[in-house]
Formats: structure tokens, sequence, C-alpha cells
């Protein structure tokens, strides 16, 4: 993918062909398992096609939907009303009069969940993302980020300012050194710090208390990413910002719907009404899109008083035994697993090549998974990235295991027909 991310030629529709060409190459050997669609909700088991057509059916571990709100009883219940009493669209921007009741009441519901003052809807996590660093952040301000923070954060920080400095992940003592640098030479001009709470490629997570302590000593502020694990992680879900004792203290706190709350849509939770207008009105994707629609706005809401619940307590439990049977049965089979326990069950393949002969042969299989590859993750790391749900069933996980074991097989023996050069064998296959 890198390699047509900067296309050569005067003729930007004639420059892009190279990456057809490739791509369809890719696609007409089965070895190209993006852009997906599914012939029915996105449930432990579903129908889908590739992007050329075919059919899929199969176990389905490649849809964000960790408390399986999308399927939710209650929750399609309430999007039928809505949509009864307000229609299906927002029909403005928030900054206009694209807000609802129930936009309203999310606000506040968000703002109380997360123990901070105030807290501001978006149309996408993405927008979100991008709209809360290029909102605030400005040219001669400084942002100093984790190096495998979300494309959104990296976008926002591009388009906000030049003066970026990457630190290793999870690194807070290359982070201090970073802030020592700019305030060293720059006492005028902001600094924000960008973390995750829940890296989904890794599954892994910063000392997010050591972070705000170093932004309060450097007069900096500390933006968290809580997209994976709010709502999902936790005893009261309230994610690993809960579970750090950080609640209501992190300077900004920026989330999407998208994977536990059966929605799309963002939020940014912040100290102050003064802050809350100023997103408003300065962050792009909040002024100039279409708010959330009323049915969205009020799903979420519903979600996140589920979450509350006794229901979503059991949620969360079921959630997090299938996410340690997952990853037990995985490494009983042999494969290596990353980082801490998650709805992410991120799977190593290691070369590009075998993760794409082994991914090639899922689709018959019966299982559904979604491989991750250089660029987004490093070069030679390339893995399947598991998404569990609280509805997935013993059998399923077994199944999932299974069937991957037996594509890896098949992948690797083809693997090593084509490239002489050792692989990397399973311990269990010897």
């Amino acid at each position: 993918m890198r390699d047509y991310r900067y296309p050569r030629g005067a003729d930007l529709e004639k420059r892009v062909e190279g990456f057809f060409k490739w791509q369809n190459l890719r696609r007409q050997h089965g070895l190209w398992p993006f852009s997906r669609s599914t012939e029915e909700s996105p449930s432990t088991v579903c129908a889908a096609r590739d992007d050329a057509g075919g059919k899929i059916h199969g176990v389905n571990f490649a849809s964000q939907d960790y408390l399986s709100m999308s399927t939710n009883p209650v929750i399609k219940k309430v999007a039928q009303e809505v949509i009864e009493e307000f229609g299906v669209h927002s029909a403005g921007s928030a900054a206009l009069l694209g807000n609802t009741h129930h936009s309203r009441l999310l606000e506040k519901k968000i703002a109380e969940f997360l123990q901070m003052p105030e807290a501001i809807l978006f149309p996408t996590g993405w927008a979100a993302g991008y709209g809360v660093i290029k909102g605030l952040v400005r040219s001669t301000d400084h942002i100093v980020m984790d190096a495998l923070a979300h494309t959104c954060l990296q976008e926002g920080a591009n388009a906000a300012t030049r003066n970026i400095y990457l630190f290793r992940h999870n690194m807070v003592a290359e982070c201090r050194k970073w802030l020592e640098k700019i305030r060293a030479k720059d006492t005028e001009n902001g600094i924000m710090v960008v973390t995750e709470s829940l890296f989904s490629m890794d599954s892994d997570t910063p000392d997010l208390r050591a972070l705000q302590e170093l932004c309060d000593a450097f007069g900096a502020t500390l933006m968290v990413d809580v997209a994976h694990d709010l709502g999902n992680l936790g005893h009261d879900g309230r994610g690993l910002i809960g579970m750090q004792g950080m609640l209501g203290k992190v300077d900004l706190v920026m989330g999407s719907f998208s994977k536990t709350f059966g929605s799309n849509g963002g939020f940014v939770a912040c100290k102050s009404r003064e802050m809350y207008e100023y997103l408003r009105f300065y962050s792009p994707p909040c002024t100039f899109s279409n708010a959330l629609s009323p049915m969205q706005a009020a799903t979420v809401l519903k979600a996140f008083e589920i979450i509350e619940t006794p229901e979503g307590a059991e949620l969360r439990n079921r959630l997090l035994t299938n996410v340690l049977s997952l990853r037990k049965q995985l490494v009983e089979a042999g494969f290596e697993v990353y980082g801490d326990p998650s709805a992410i069950v991120c799977v190593r393949m290691g070369s590009e090549a075998l993760a794409r002969l082994v991914s090639r042969q899922l689709p018959d299989m019966g299982l559904i998974a979604n491989l991750v590859e250089f660029p987004a993750v490093p070069k030679g790391q390339a893995r399947f990235r598991m998404q569990v749900m609280a509805n997935h069933t013993p059998q399923n996980i077994h199944d999932a295991v299974s069937r991957l074991k037996t594509a890896y097989e098949v992948g690797l023996a083809e693997f090593q027909a084509i490239e002489e050069p050792e692989a990397e064998p399973l311990r269990a296959a010897g």
C-alpha cells in the first residue's frame, strides 16, 4: 500500500492506475481480503461477499461489535421508535440546527460517565480524533505523539502543525525528553500530547497517570483516545482510564461509538464549557458536518445506559471470558498473540507473503477475520486482528481456532513451496 501512496505524474487520473493493477493482481489470485460486505447483520456467524462478489459464510471475528449491541433487541427497538418520531436525518450541523433532544442527553451522559464537565459529539470517531487536534492546535504549537497513534490522530496533527514529535510506543521517558526540549526553546506556544488508552494493533496501554503528570509539569495538554476500551473493559465499563484511576483527571478524552456502542459517531470530553464551545465552532468536522442522526444519538444513549446495568456487567463478563478462551486456545494451537486481554486478539503471522496465503484459505475454511499488513503494522509483522464479541459462543471460538490453524498449515506449505527460506512453523505443527 505504501508504494502507491505518493504516485508520480502530471495526470492525477492516470497515475492511480498502478495501484489498481497491483490490487487487481492480488484480487485475481484470491489475495485481496479487503472491502468485503456483509449480506446480513454482523453477527457471530454471518454471510458476506468479497469485493469480487464471491460468497463467504463463516464464523465472524472481523466485525467491531464488542458487546454485540448492533443486534441487541432493546437497541433495535429504540432505533425504530426514534425513526418514527424524528425521521432518519439530523438535517443540519451541530453548530446550527442539527442537534436533537437525544444528542443533548447523550452529551450529558458521556460527560457524567467519564466524570468530565462537558462532552461534544462528532459525526464519526475519525472526525473526533482529527477534529480535536485540528480544532485546538495551531501552526506555532507542538504535538508530541505516540508513534503508533491512530491515523485520524496523525492526520489531524499533520493538518495542524509541522511541529510534530513522535516518541517510541508507550515510552513515557522519551515523551518527557521531547517536552523538555520543546519547553527549553518555547514557553509561549501550546503542546498537545497524544496517545491511546488501548492500542488496537498491539492490545497494550500506556501509563496514563505518568503522562498526565508530565503534561501538568510542562504546561502541556494530554489527549487520550479511548475508542477500543471504553464501555467494554473494567468492572464498570469505564475502560482503562477508569482502571488506572484517571476518571476526570485526563485533560481531553476522545472516543468512538463504532466499537462498543452499536453506532457510528464519536465524542470529545473536556473540562470546561469554554473548551466545549470552542470545539463546536473551530473544529471543522463538527462545524461543517451534519450532526449525528436522532436514531444514532438515541441508540448510543441507550447503549450507555445498558452498560451501567447488570446486563452491561454480564456482557463485559461474557466478552472477557471469550477473549481469554480465544487467546488460550490460540496459544495451545501454537500461535503467538499480542498484548494484554482485550476485545482485540491479534495473531502473529510475520511474513506478509505467508499471511496473504493463509488469508486466501479462510473463506473456504469458514472463518471471517481481518488481515493487517504493512504499513498499518511494521514490515514483517503481519497479523490477523480477531475482534471478539460478547455473543460469540464457545463453539464459535473453537471453530475459529481450528479453521485458522488448518488455513495456516495449508498457507505455510504453499509459502515453503514458493520461497525456500525458513518460514515460521507453528510449535504444534512441529
